[in-house]
């Protein structure tokens, strides 16, 4: 081949490439996404806003920017309790919030963060992962329009704190509470009257006066909601909340149109979240109760056998009645009951038992 072919042939072949390249760039574009995600907590708030905020970036890290994650807490695009309807509806892709908010869109929803006498951090994973949880979280999230995962855990929870000490469940009586979820529905039947209030409004209702009592979540996030300056009784173990698991729920049209490699990675990344938030609060709740108990004055006080028997009692009420709600709301109380006597039984032999002697060994 002469100089002069060389040449010709190698100019139509750049100018291929170059057409190839010029019609390759659309696509590349097209496959970016923009993902914005709006929460029920404050931002920079330790553990709950922190690691939602963590999960919206770690999304974004993960696709090198492919998906363009816009994060907004509570109350900087919509109000705390109308990201679930920012969601559903579209007009936002996802939302990082407790399931159980949702329960007066139907009972179902409760189960997927915690209910009372439910299931530990454990005994939650291996009911969503293992034993039919999932399955069911995707039928009631449908029935939405939504999508939700598992992102987020802050354990067993405190009971609450009291202005008054609570030596019997008739001291409940009257008692204005903020408590969601069917925990709610259970102060409700002790005489109490609970009150929803995302986290934002708790303090400033606290110290009016316009409620007695609140639960939020443990010592690390209630020290820095201040509220030792309102009331000083801080009651556990928290019966409402064994477990509490936050959740990432997306829009279903968005989730399913997205790659299967890009659900993967939106999976992963909460999934990674689920469990490094439960390591964050396991380590910081004992050294802010010292905090509590020893820079505030806290009183630390334990219910009484009476008190949560009276808990057990009204619960049952309760969860009958949310059984009869619907057929779905039954199958999700029967497969969790299921998975609390299979679990619970094993964790009763193996770290419930050990607990017991480790800590009767060594004092603690």
């Amino acid at each position: 081949m002469d100089r002069r072919s060389f040449i010709k042939k190698a100019g139509v072949a750049a100018g291929a490439t170059a057409a190839t390249a010029s019609l390759a760039t659309p696509a590349i574009t097209q496959e970016r996404k923009d993902m914005v995600v709006v929460a029920t907590w404050p931002r920079d708030f330790p553990g709950l806003g922190t690691g939602a905020q963590r999960l919206a970036k770690r999304i974004g890290e993960l696709t090198d920017g492919r998906i363009n994650v816009q994060y907004f807490a509570a109350g900087e695009r919509v109000g705390a309790f109308d990201s679930f309807d920012e969601v559903a509806s579209g007009n936002a892709q996802a939302y990082h919030a407790a399931d159980y908010y949702w329960k007066g869109k139907h009972p179902a929803w409760a189960y997927f963060t915690s209910v009372p006498f439910g299931l530990t951090h454990n005994e939650h994973n291996a009911w969503i992962n293992q034993m039919g949880g999932q399955a069911l979280w995707d039928e009631v999230a449908g029935g939405f329009g939504l999508k939700c995962l598992m992102a987020g855990s802050t354990g067993v929870q405190m009971g609450g704190w009291f202005n008054k000490e609570i030596e019997t469940a008739d001291d409940l009586k009257g008692l204005k509470m903020r408590i969601p979820g069917l925990g709610g529905d259970v102060m409700a039947k002790l005489g109490a009257s609970p009150v929803s209030l995302p986290g934002g409004q708790i303090y400033e209702n606290l110290v009016s006066g316009a409620i007695d009592a609140t639960e939020w979540v443990g010592p690390w996030n209630d020290f820095f909601m201040k509220f030792y300056e309102a009331a000083k009784y801080y009651y556990y173990p928290g019966m409402h909340e064994a477990g509490s698991t936050l959740a990432f729920g997306m829009n279903k049209d968005w989730w399913e149109a997205l790659s299967k490699n890009d659900q993967a990675i939106i999976t992963a990344a909460c999934g990674e979240e689920h469990t490094f938030s439960m390591s964050e609060y396991n380590a910081n709740n004992g050294t802010y109760l010292t905090k509590l108990l020893k820079e505030h004055g806290v009183q630390l006080r334990e219910f009484s056998d009476e008190i949560y028997d009276s808990f057990g009692e009204a619960a049952e009420e309760v969860f009958k009645e949310t059984v009869a709600h619907s057929d779905l709301a039954k199958r999700t109380h029967e497969s969790f009951v299921a998975a609390r006597a299979d679990v619970g039984a094993w964790m009763k032999l193996s770290e419930g038992a050990y607990y017991q002697q480790r800590n009767r060994v060594l004092g603690l």
